[in-house]
């Protein structure tokens, strides 16, 4: 499986990154410094839950 870094992960020196990956029951989210740490799997509407509520919180 490819994992690909999510375009929102950033912070001071990098290090709040997430990577995403298309798995065949929904959608990988892991963190990019610990690949090997296991990752969760959502589907794709609990993914876009997931994106709508950091919207959100980012917008205040």
């Amino acid at each position: 499986m490819q994992w690909r870094k999510s375009s929102y992960s950033g912070g001071a020196n990098d290090e709040q990154c997430v990577e995403l990956g298309r798995l065949s029951p929904g959608i990988g989210v892991r963190d990019s410094k610990n690949p090997n740490g296991g990752h969760l799997t959502l589907t794709p509407t609990q993914f876009t839950d997931i994106i709508d509520q950091l919207k959100r919180h980012t917008e205040r």
